[in-house]
């Protein structure tokens, strides 16, 4: 049961180690690891970690040619295209490393978008669902041939997961208004329960909340709300709430510890932040302003029920179930 293994594990690690502090001494020369947006933010910084001590990376990029230009001078980096949000494109990026046959020893879901506007991809799905989830979930189960007892799924979701359950009767929003931070938390909270849905299948998986991190993610965000929210002051300069946040460096590091860290072998499906197993949230005080709690994982983010219809909803919407039981 997910929720009994929530309980902190003394890792040694915290919310200010870096990425490459939470892999100093480890070995992984041979180690395969591909990372959705690994070009910028925080998923350029966990490339650095990983190849750092020997890992090969793929970047699989919607952008090439940032990503190209962004991992210049890294070792051990190769980058190839992927559109999360455009099936066909998903399924190509997958062929073409079935085709090369190199076994994954880990993949991070790391590419994302955050509160932007309403925006239909593919068949009308709501863009943060599609890309945040579906591209992943249709991702790792075309790679399921190249993932073994020893892999790792690692999903990058967010602290926003308190704002929203899944929405199971409206996913996409569309029939009811839409609500760019609610859309935000249904996404991140599909994230963990995809975690808990390979973990029910065999695979080690997590899920896991970087921190709070000023990087590109926030570029559908006006000023005037990051003024409120005391990231920015009415210049674009720092704000208040600026102290609080992580470098890029320290937010890649739990995700770069889930991918590597021999002391979650056995805890796979649990939910991580600052580099640590996260409680699972105590609700009965209530919310904040915002629908959120001050951290570890929402109980219904963690319910095998209901990351069993999401795995049933994402076969359905994307053709894809790689681990069928």
């Amino acid at each position: 049961m997910i929720t009994a293994q929530q309980t902190p594990i003394g890792s040694g690690f915290g919310a200010r180690s870096t990425a490459a502090e939470v892999v100093s001494g480890l070995d992984l020369s041979g180690r395969l690891v591909v990372v959705t947006g690994g070009y910028s933010g925080l998923g350029l910084e966990a490339v650095r970690a990983l190849t750092g001590v020997g890992a090969r990376v793929v970047v699989p990029a919607r952008r090439r040619e940032v990503a190209d230009e962004a991992l210049a001078g890294i070792d051990g980096v190769m980058t190839d295209e992927l559109d999360l949000a455009d099936l066909d494109s998903v399924a190509a990026f997958a062929g073409r490393r079935l085709a090369d046959g190199t076994r994954i020893d880990a993949v991070v879901d790391n590419a994302g978008v955050m509160a932007c506007p309403l925006e239909r991809v593919g068949p009308g799905w709501e863009r943060q669902f599609a890309t945040n989830h579906l591209g992943h979930f249709a991702l790792v189960n075309r790679l399921a041939p190249l993932l073994d007892g020893d892999s790792r799924v690692v999903s990058v979701s967010s602290r926003g997961h308190h704002f929203s359950d899944l929405h199971r009767e409206d996913v996409h929003y569309e029939h009811r208004d839409y609500d760019k931070w609610q859309a935000y938390g249904q996404s991140k909270t599909a994230n963990v329960l995809f975690a808990v849905g390979l973990a029910a299948r065999g695979v080690r998986a997590f899920a896991l909340h970087p921190g709070g991190i000023m990087t590109p993610l926030q570029r559908h965000l006006p000023l005037e709300e990051m003024v409120a929210l005391g990231w920015k002051d009415e210049q674009g300069n720092p704000g208040p709430a600026a102290a609080n946040l992580k470098t890029p460096e320290q937010g890649a590091a739990t995700e770069t510890w889930a991918a590597t860290s021999p002391r979650l072998a056995d805890l796979s499906g649990v939910y991580l932040e600052d580099c640590e197993v996260a409680v699972t949230v105590d609700t009965s005080a209530g919310p904040d302003s915002r629908g959120g709690y001050p951290g570890g994982v929402m109980p219904y983010a963690i319910d095998p029920d209901a990351a069993e219809w999401l795995w049933a909803a994402s076969v359905e919407a994307t053709g894809v179930d790689g681990f069928g039981r």
